[in-house]
């Protein structure tokens, strides 16, 4: 049992903005939990379907492929941008209107990138439409709150794998679809999806009343404050960057390892290999559940055992041929099911730290593994340059080695739980209490 565990049946633990997690389970059914999964997939499928489809936007606008990556890049950095500054807005708004307005945004933004008669008009609509598809992390505080306690785990597992799914399919998606119909066709398929996934969460998302009513600037200041007062929050924050950083470094450097003199293959092998990753849809619910019922702090020490594990079965891959091929797959494999269900574990502790700021401690969570994951880019990329393939793959195992040791010493492992409860819940509750 974790702290966080502890501190959630503490009379003080809920602010009276919010009320009880038991009268709020009955507000999110099987049915609602499925299309708020859904809706997370397309949304982030929104962030990546265009990297597919950059050839075909290039041949299609008449401009140098690296031009149209930069409709690529766009979505990308206005997704950053909308995490930031509009996230937080999830603890202010009433989320019904909140999210089918987004999803109304992007879906009309989607519509004008798939009319787009230019490039920049391209970049620009690429651009908003990043800035608004951030339902995902929005939905993942709310279903939080709609779901009883010890059905948390089991709700964002499932709310993640919709996520992958859509992350993994929208590629393929996108591809077929383009190489068929052209580049436009993805975004206007995109498009009604968006606008029909609005009109249905306009129809049927339960009505709550926002957990706090502060105003926009002291909420965009909310998820920095929140990192110095909240250690559970900052432990949170460096295993999911510690992780994501080397999850970001390995695939960064796969395909110049599989286009490389080892395999040889092309740049789709690494597409195709990412495909092995969907294993990860059917594990995160199941991390969720165990979460549930163990608390998060058994299933992050045995995700970063995994991501150890991980980074000595990919150093393999450095062989070539099928042995090396056969240990990327199952190395990629591992990883992906130990980064995503850590981070399940991760979201669990953080959305019982706070019921009334969960869109803002969302916030700064994201925008942690976010900055984590470009600098293992970055990292992974320096790393394949010096020393090669197993230079990443020590990169990886250096940076969960970092987020390992911080686990082992934090106060769940060195108190008895109901001592550490009884530690930290008065001091917490009177603090929560004060603001």
């Amino acid at each position: 049992m974790t702290p966080a565990a502890h501190k959630r049946p503490a009379p003080h633990a809920e602010p009276p903005t919010e009320p009880s997690s038991a009268g709020r389970g009955s507000a999110i059914g099987r049915r609602m939990v499925l299309t708020l999964a859904v809706t997370c997939g397309v949304a982030v499928g929104t962030v990546y379907f265009p990297q597919s489809i950059s050839p075909l936007i290039a041949a299609g606008l008449h401009v140098p492929p690296d031009a149209a990556a930069l409709a690529v890049t766009a979505v990308q950095a206005g997704y950053t941008a909308g995490i930031f500054l509009l996230v937080p807005l999830g603890d202010r708004l009433p989320p019904r209107p909140f999210l089918a307005t987004l999803l109304a945004l992007t879906g009309l933004s989607l519509l004008a990138a798939g009319c787009a008669p230019t490039l920049p008009a391209l970049i620009a609509a690429s651009a908003l439409t990043g800035v608004t598809t951030v339902a995902a992390p929005i939905i993942a505080p709310l279903a939080a709150g709609l779901a009883p306690a010890d059905r948390r785990g089991a709700v964002t597992g499932t709310l993640l794998s919709g996520s992958i799914g859509g992350m993994l399919l929208a590629r393929t998606f996108s591809g077929t679809l383009g190489e068929r119909l052209g580049w436009r066709a993805p975004y206007l398929v995109a498009a009604v999806l968006t606008l029909l996934l609005a009109t249905v969460l306009a129809r049927t998302l339960p009505m709550t009343a926002p957990p706090a009513r502060r105003p926009y600037p002291a909420l965009l200041a909310e998820p920095l404050r929140l990192l110095r007062t909240e250690p559970d929050l900052r432990r949170s924050c460096l295993y999911q960057a510690c992780v994501f950083a080397g999850f970001s470094a390995v695939w960064t450097c796969l395909a110049l390892l599989l286009t490389g003199p080892s395999y040889g293959l092309d740049a789709q092998a690494a597409g195709l290999l990412a495909l092995v990753g969907g294993a990860t849809m059917l594990c995160a619910p199941l991390a969720g559940r165990l979460v549930d019922r163990r608390g998060p702090d058994p299933v992050n020490l045995v995700c970063l055992l995994g991501v150890l594990a991980a980074a000595a079965v990919l150093t393999a891959g450095a062989c070539g041929g099928a042995a090396g091929l056969t240990a990327l797959t199952t190395g990629t494999l591992l990883l992906d099911v130990a980064m995503q269900s850590g981070m399940v574990a991760n979201q669990a502790r953080i959305f019982a730290l706070r019921p009334d700021a969960r869109s803002r401690l969302n916030t700064a969570y994201m925008t942690c593994a976010y900055l984590g994951g470009s600098a293992g880019s970055w990292l992974g990329t320096r790393a394949y340059g010096h020393a090669g393939w197993p230079g990443v793959c020590v990169l990886v195992a250096a940076l969960t080695a970092l987020a390992l040791a911080r686990h082992l010493v934090s106060p769940s492992h060195l108190f008895p739980p109901l001592t550490f409860s009884r530690r930290r819940t008065e001091p917490a509750g009177r603090a929560r209490d004060r603001a």
